[in-house]
């Protein structure tokens, strides 16, 4: 079994569209076929939902957004991309102890987010809001902070059976930036700080599309009123050239000590990543956002077998 599965790609590549269907599949096939256990999420991007948020509620308040200065923009820090890692390493952490169910969502998440950023390397915005700033923020987030707290504490894997937690991320760089990026852009600088407890037990599924695919498919999948959903949610453009015009996977791969490996430094070890490439450059994935029963069989049969080769790839590997 794959105890780690980091599941990578650009914005719109397909990453949650397979995550759909690897969710959907029967265990038995599923771990037999792929190798994989009983599958817990987790997924950066509802922060960055919160995020955008947040931003939105402080600007309304005259204050200073911390994350974003408009809707349509890139982080206002590039730092926060180390933020967002900070916060999948304490969800990560949390799977193996009870689950949170906080009183004050709203006030929970600001101050996680506050302990992120300090992992980060960044300030903490929220400990120092005034009072009246801050309640009327958390008044304003209380729902969202609310699900998100709901939906942490429902991924707890189940003690003795196989499992296989997976992550999602996107990460990248400016259409100037080559490889090897400066911190904190890419997944080289990203992944390197996870926990050692993930890196020596993850494998990479990189799900591969070009950024002109990505940005097609981006807007393909928008639907209004779904700002918040994983599926059909939009990156704006702006933020697709500034942060995703390019990654560095492929670097990473030509540069690693082993053939099929991602090789990272971090906390001084090396550790070799197992890493397929699944090739969508031509679209294979898109009809999951439907209605699964409305999915063509024989869609599905050659997804099934495309996501067999890779799996066996990491398996090997």
């Amino acid at each position: 079994m794959i105890d780690v599965l980091l599941l990578l790609g650009l914005p719109a590549s397909g990453k949650s569209e397979v995550r759909r269907y690897l969710a959907g599949l029967d265990a038995g096939r599923r771990a037999a076929e792929l190798g994989l256990g009983e599958l817990f999420h987790l997924d950066d991007y509802p922060y960055v939902h919160l995020m955008r948020r947040i931003s939105q509620e402080l600007r309304g308040l005259h204050s200073d957004p911390v994350f974003f200065a408009t809707d349509a923009d890139p982080f206002l820090e590039p730092g926060d991309w180390l933020t967002l890692t900070a916060l999948l390493d304490q969800d990560y952490a949390a799977l193996d102890r009870p689950p949170e169910h906080p009183a004050r969502p709203a006030a929970h998440l600001l101050e996680r987010l506050d302990r992120a950023r300090t992992v980060a390397g960044l300030p903490a915005p929220f400990a120092g809001l005034p009072a009246p700033t801050r309640a009327e923020l958390e008044n304003a987030i209380e729902q969202e902070a609310a699900a998100l707290a709901d939906t942490r504490a429902g991924a707890r894997p189940v003690s003795g059976k196989g499992h296989t937690v997976v992550i999602e991320l996107s990460r990248g760089a400016g259409e100037s930036t080559r490889p090897p990026f400066p911190p904190p852009w890419g997944y080289a600088h990203s992944l390197a700080a996870l926990s050692p407890d993930i890196l020596e037990r993850a494998a990479i599924l990189y799900v591969w599309v070009t950024p002109e695919e990505s940005r097609r498919r981006n807007r393909e999948r928008v639907l209004p009123g779904e700002e918040g959903s994983i599926l059909h949610h939009g990156v704006p453009e702006r933020v697709l050239r500034h942060d995703y015009a390019s990654d560095d996977i492929a670097w990473l791969l030509d540069h690693a000590d082993r053939s099929g490996h991602i090789t990272l430094s971090a906390r001084g070890r090396r550790h070799q990543m197992p890493t397929v490439r699944f090739d969508n450059r031509a679209d294979h994935t898109s009809f999951l956002r439907a209605d699964p029963d409305t999915w063509p069989p024989g869609r599905v049969a050659a997804l099934h077998q495309r996501l067999t080769a890779a799996f066996g790839s990491l398996a090997r590997r």
